[in-house]
């Protein structure tokens, strides 16, 4: 742009050296060079909050602080109506209340069930254990003696018996011999007949008794204490299911209370909601009229005011801490590879151009960006900038526009021109050197290269003055003018946008293969400045 500028300056071709705008010729010199990545953006807070309206419902804005205010921690950022929310929890805690109450009740219910359980369950363990004695008394007691009862009675039947018979029949022969009468004789006979029939009834009972007397009575013992156990397990089986509804019925009424308590609880905190206050220090700036700022809206219209409506977790107020900041940039992505974080940069604010403030690289983006529909081709990267020991009195504010010059490497005692006095053709580049009143052609080898200048490796000594323009034909040493159209022969040559008359149509070198006169991508329009 600057060699086109140049021509329209100095005319038509076929000026001379005497034509020449000094501002045209460059002298070489030898310093730090600094390789910059220029890039644009805008500002944010380091750290920002974000408030919302944490209401459950929808809500009226009562009160809200003035936007632009810097506030402190604990400070009122804005109240909503709260009504509503007031008589619900009137509502709660009534709901609370008979929640309580029917807890208590089934607490009661419960134990009266679980006394009434443990009674019955006793009075059943008891029963058991009586029929179980019983059965042990019977077996070791009544039945031993009732058995030994009868056997002791059969066997004094049978002795008694042979007494008697005896006894008869002595009486048989002392009647025969006349001296007893047949009466006595006859009782003798009758009490041998009686005793005769005891033996039968002592063996009989003691027959009866172990046959079936014997069975009967275990059988009637043990069933007596099967029915008790049986009752006890009855009794048990109840009182579970009885105290188990109950406790079932106190779980729910529990669990009634829990939630009616949790409800309650929540209305509260809602309650509290209703009135906002700054979590920590910063800059109030309203949602919408972010949001409008974002979308190119009118904010007026949007401005957040008192008896505006809000939704459940809108954003209401944004509070970006306003002490540290950060440049928020685009880089694009040929240069985005270049960029590290601890990079030194230098950012410039739009609203104060003469206030350079010093920053170092935080982070670079993950992922590329599309720039949309204006240049469907580029991407850029984010690259999060964060500015050092920034003044607060000179007021920087989040989304204000800035440039940012990224100091990606730096050489020092370097060998370096203007950008716009290199020249490439394919592999290599060239300059055009002053010699006396014609130029000559010098092939040179670049290095590391910033939006302004460029490192000459070799094909130039410090002192030798360059040419910052494409030079006329007729300004050109005869050889390097046939050189010079032997090239433009050989090949099309990396052009501006205007080709100049007469002359070689070549493009000045510049980095990531920019358009001389123009930054790179990603950065602002910079003017080319001779005599660096």
């Amino acid at each position: 742009m600057l060699a086109g500028v140049s021509w329209w300056l100095l005319g038509a071709p076929g000026g001379g050296g005497a034509d020449r705008d000094p501002r045209d010729i460059h002298q070489v010199s030898r310093g730090r060079l600094e390789v910059v990545v220029p890039s644009s953006g805008e500002l944010q807070a380091l750290r920002q909050i974000e408030i919302t309206n944490r209401l459950e419902q929808k809500a009226v804005l009562t009160e809200i602080v003035p936007e632009g205010t810097t506030v402190k921690p604990g400070d009122v950022l804005f109240r909503i109506a709260n009504e509503e929310i007031q008589n619900r929890i009137k509502d709660a805690q009534d709901v609370v209340n008979n929640a309580e109450a029917a807890v208590i009740a089934a607490e009661t219910s419960l134990r009266v069930k679980e006394s009434a359980g443990a009674s019955s369950e006793d009075k059943a363990r008891l029963a058991v254990r009586l029929a179980d004695l019983a059965l042990a008394s019977w077996a070791h007691g009544e039945e031993r003696v009732k058995r030994e009862n009868l056997e002791v009675a059969k066997r004094t039947a049978v002795i008694n018996h042979e007494r008697l018979n005896r006894k008869h029949t002595e009486s048989e022969r002392l009647h025969k011999d006349g001296h007893i009468s047949f009466d006595e004789l006859e009782q003798d006979r009758i009490a041998e007949i009686e005793a005769e029939a005891k033996v039968t009834t002592a063996s009989l009972e003691l027959e009866v008794y172990m046959g079936y007397t014997f069975q009967q009575d275990e059988a009637l013992k043990k069933s007596e204490l099967e029915q008790a156990q049986a009752e006890l397990g009855r009794v048990q089986q109840v009182n579970a299911a009885e105290i188990g509804n109950a406790k079932a019925a106190l779980a729910s009424e529990q669990y009634k209370l829990s939630s009616a308590t949790d409800r309650l609880k929540d209305l509260k905190q809602q309650l509290e909601y209703s009135t906002v206050r700054a979590p920590s220090a910063g800059l109030v700036v309203y949602a919408t009229s972010l949001e409008s700022n974002r979308w190119g809206g009118g904010g007026s219209e949007r401005t957040l005011q008192v008896g505006a409506e809000l939704f459940p977790n809108q954003p209401v107020i944004l509070l970006p801490d306003t002490s540290q900041m950060v440049a928020s940039v685009k880089v694009n992505e040929a240069l985005s590879g270049r960029i590290r974080p601890g990079q030194d940069a230098v950012i410039t604010s739009d609203a104060l151009p003469n206030r350079p403030i010093q920053g170092e690289v935080l982070s670079i983006g993950v992922l590329a960006e599309s720039s949309g529909w204006r240049d469907p081709n580029r991407r850029d990267y984010t690259v999060r900038v964060l500015l050092k020991e920034v003044d607060p009195e000179i007021g920087l504010k989040p989304s204000m526009r800035c440039k940012a010059d990224i100091v990606v490497d730096s050489v020092e005692e370097a060998l370096h021109v203007p950008i716009q006095a290199v020249f490439r053709r394919g592999g290599s580049s060239h300059v055009y050197v002053i010699d006396g009143q014609q130029l000559a052609l010098r092939d040179v080898t670049v290095g590391r290269s910033s939006e302004l200048e460029v490192e000459v490796l070799a094909g130039l000594t410090e002192g030798e003055q360059v040419l910052l323009r494409a030079p006329d034909e007729s300004e050109l040493a005869a050889g390097d003018g046939q050189r010079a159209a032997e090239q433009e022969a050989s090949g099309p040559s990396q052009a501006p946008g205007r080709r100049r008359p007469g002359g070689p149509d070549q493009r000045p070198a510049s980095p990531s293969g920019a358009i001389a006169g123009q930054p790179p991508s990603g950065g602002g329009e910079r003017p080319a400045q001779a005599g660096m």
